[in-house]
Parts: structure tokens; sequence; C-alpha cells
């Protein structure tokens, strides 16, 4: 299903709902697909200070912000920018936060990888990075929450990004670095639907999981009647939305 973008407000509530309906063993883990309208949100250890522009001026590039409980500083999401939420019990992978970071991070450099780029970890710093230090670029960031062992929030990779909204901001809060795209990279126009289904075949290969695909009407059927029995939890599943969403 592609129904255009899917707000952060309306995302985050959804994620909410996901993770309670997880934590309950009615659906399975899911893997949430999105993109953005322009919006710039700051993680629950963030530094306001992180956002260079004033309200007016965000007002003005229709950009709107919100405080969000996952973890990280700040950052900016918009459209051509792939959002991935994962709902997922780690009590059925491994109970390790750090494990998981990395398994999303390499779920990223794979992806990469299918495009002929090449990324890497930067010590300290969460997401994969194109370059060498000390001019590296971000291609992606991550901010996970984790509640009881169930996972919400996630990952965003830049494809055909904007990348003049990170102007913003000191992007993640880690001044002199900037952020670039699939597209920038490539030197070649990259639409989200090339990038969207390499990064779940990834994901699934990662986790040890079958994706099976589903649309957001589907889900919120599901989610509306509770019907345990038809999405009770499989280990060897999830569920991946299929599109971005509005």
């Amino acid at each position: 299903m592609n129904a255009g973008l899917l707000p952060y407000a309306p995302a985050c509530a959804l994620q909410r709902r996901l993770v309670e309906a997880r934590k309950a063993g009615a659906i399975p883990d899911v893997l949430l697909f999105c993109e953005h309208p322009h919006v710039i949100t700051l993680g629950r250890n963030g530094n306001r200070k992180n956002l260079r522009a004033s309200d007016h001026l965000l007002s003005q590039m229709n950009v709107t912000f919100h405080e969000s409980d996952r973890g990280g500083d700040i950052t900016y999401h918009g459209p051509g920018q792939i959002v991935g939420y994962p709902i997922l019990d780690l009590t059925e992978h491994r109970r390790d936060v750090r494990w998981y970071v990395q398994q999303l991070e390499e779920t990223m450099i794979r992806a990469s990888a299918d495009f002929s780029v090449t990324t890497a970890r930067v010590a300290d710093h969460h997401g994969i990075w194109v370059g060498q230090s000390p001019t590296e670029e971000k291609l992606a960031a991550l901010g996970v929450h984790l509640s009881r062992w169930v996972t919400s929030h996630g990952f965003a990779y830049n494809v055909a990004t904007d990348l003049r909204y990170f102007d913003l901001i000191v992007p993640c809060g880690i001044a002199g670095k900037s952020a670039t795209s699939l597209e920038r990279v490539l030197d070649r126009a990259v639409r989200s639907e090339e990038v969207r289904p390499r990064l779940a075949a990834h994901f699934g290969e990662l986790f040890e999981r079958n994706m099976i695909s589903v649309s957001l009407v589907q889900l919120e059927e599901k989610l509306q009647h509770h019907v345990q029995h038809a999405l009770a939890p499989r280990p060897s599943e999830v569920l991946e939305l299929r599109g971005s969403m509005a």
C-alpha cells in the first residue's frame, strides 16, 4: 500500500498501539515503513540548543517540531527518507540493546552495498556513514526506544532527501558533520521503492525472520478486532507494512 506520507504524531500513536499489542501477544513482530512530512524531532537525551532555526523560520518552511521518547539527539525527517520502525519483542531474539542497534546498522550497511555504496560505523556515533574521517557524512541515523524489551522508533535512511533541511539543526548533535543521501552518493535519481525492499530483505536475514507484506488497512483491522488467533505470534515471521502511508 502506498498512500502518501504519515505525519510524525500519528506515526508515534500507531507505534504505541503496536507496542501494546505486541506486549499482549496479539501480533507478531512488525516492521513499519513510512515517510514523514518535514519534521524535526528531539530525542529524550537531546539538547534543544542543537536546533538552529527559530520557530518563525520553521513555520515559514512548513517544518514541525516534536519531542520524542526515542534515544539520540536531534534529527530531521522528510520526503525521500525511508523511516523504519521495528516493533520487535527482543525476548524472542536477544535481550541486548547494543546487539539490536548493530543489527539495524548492519541492515542499512548491506542495503547500501546492494547499490555498490560502501558504508561503515563510526566510533561513539550510531548510524551509518560514507567517506573517510574526518570528512565522513551520515547516510542514516538511529534512535530507538524499548519498553519491557519491545522496541519502537528505529532508523532513518536518506534516499532522495532534501539535505538543505539538515541545515536547520546540528544533525544528531554532532558538530562539524553533515548528512548525505543515496542520490548524492550515486549522483543519480533513486526512488524509495528501489531501496525499501532491500532494507526489508536484509532485516529479515539478520533477524532470521520471514517477511510477510501487509497493508496498513490490514494491520488496522487486526488491531481493531484484536484477532489473537489470526495473528498469534510466530517466531519466524515479521509483518512488513507495504509502501509509505498517510
